[in-house]
Formats: C-alpha cells, structure tokens, sequence
C-alpha cells in the first residue's frame, strides 16, 4: 500500500477540526487521524493548579519525537497504539487509541509544522488560515462548552500564551505549508481540490 501522509495545521480555532472532519466523511476507512493533541506530554508529577499554568502552546509542551516515531510506524504499514488527551484534567489518560495504516494519514495540530521532523514525513502539508477574531471566539465557545473551562480562564490563557506562541511559532510555520486555505473547511473550493488530490492517490491504489 502506498500510503500519503497530509499535514493539516493551522491556529487554534482555524477550522482544522472541520477540514479534517470533511474529509473523514467523505472517504471513510481510506483516511486515518492522528492529532498532535494526543501527544501533549504526561504530567503526572504536576498538581492540577500547576498543570493548569502550563504553557500548552509551546512546542516543548508536546512528545513530539513519540509522534514522529508513530506516524514513521504508520507509514511502513505498522499499527500505533496513540496516548489519549484528557483537556479536562490537562493530563493524558489511562486509554490508548489504536490507530491503523491507511491509504492517507491525516496530521493534524496546531505545532505540527514546527517540527521538521514531521514535515519531512509528509507528502502534502495544508495551512487553514482564519482570522485572529474568529478564531478566539470559535476557542471560546469549544473550551467553555466541551472542555469544561472557564470564560475567565481561556481568555487569560489566550492572552498569555496562545496569541504570543501563535506569533511566535505557528505564524512562521505556515512558510512549510504547500497550500494555504482560507476559512478551513467552509472553503468548499479549496476542500473540492483537496477531495481531487486525494481521490486521484486512491484511485491509483486500485
């Protein structure tokens, strides 16, 4: 099988999850994730009030080498068993999520063309651009609603870590990317291409 790896990066709240969710839809079984978010280290030896203070914008909050390694695995046809993301407790869980080789591998992550490492793994590397605006109101809505956080607190964690490390390290990455979407996902033009580029790859496995 030969296996196309694409990176999906972008800001926090830029419309990766919707890009990535689309694709998923369309091709089913054809596509696996893997999300840089599940790969956040373990912080076990932290007390909550400290985990709480960590800056998890930063590409050293990440086991970046442990993903690398599994999307290496998944790459040569071999299964991973992937850490699971606890955003309420801002731990990894005790669960594993299998993830199995298919046709494409989707990337996901906010960091993950930060990594030369990981950019060197993949085939084709897209970049969901949204406005600074939109996006701290899409953070806002999902924090507050599915991971149980404060509007106090997630405005506090925008302004003192997540707007400067975009700044700092997601911004500069997008020079890595080899397309860049407007809008993410709700850019029907850009995802009927991506579609194309992808079905011509399957296609060509058949």
């Amino acid at each position: 099988m030969d296996i196309m790896v694409l990176g999906v990066a972008g800001g926090t709240g830029s419309g990766k999850t919707t890009l990535t969710r689309t694709l998923k839809e369309r091709f089913g079984g054809q596509i696996s994730v893997i999300s840089h978010d599940n790969y956040y280290k373990r912080q076990d030896h932290l007390t909550y009030e400290e985990r709480c203070k960590t800056n998890y914008d930063h590409p050293d909050a990440f086991d970046t080498d442990l993903m690398v390694q599994h999307l290496a695995q998944l790459k040569s046809g071999s299964p991973v068993l992937c850490p699971v993301y606890d955003f309420s407790q801002h731990n990894r869980s005790a669960d594993l999520l299998e993830i199995r080789p298919a046709p494409v591998i989707l990337v996901e992550g906010i960091l993950i063309f930060a990594s030369p490492e990981l950019c060197n793994l993949m085939d084709i590397k897209v970049f969901v651009d949204t406005d600074a605006d939109v996006r701290i109101l899409r953070r806002i809505v999902r924090d507050v609603k599915k991971r149980g956080r404060t509007l106090d607190s997630v405005v506090t964690q925008y302004l003192t870590t997540v707007k400067p490390m975009h700044e700092q390290f997601v911004e500069p990455s997008k020079r890595r990317a080899d397309l860049i979407i407007p809008e993410g996902g709700k850019n029907a033009v850009a995802v009927e291409m991506l579609i194309h580029r992808l079905e011509s790859h399957l296609n060509a496995q058949s």
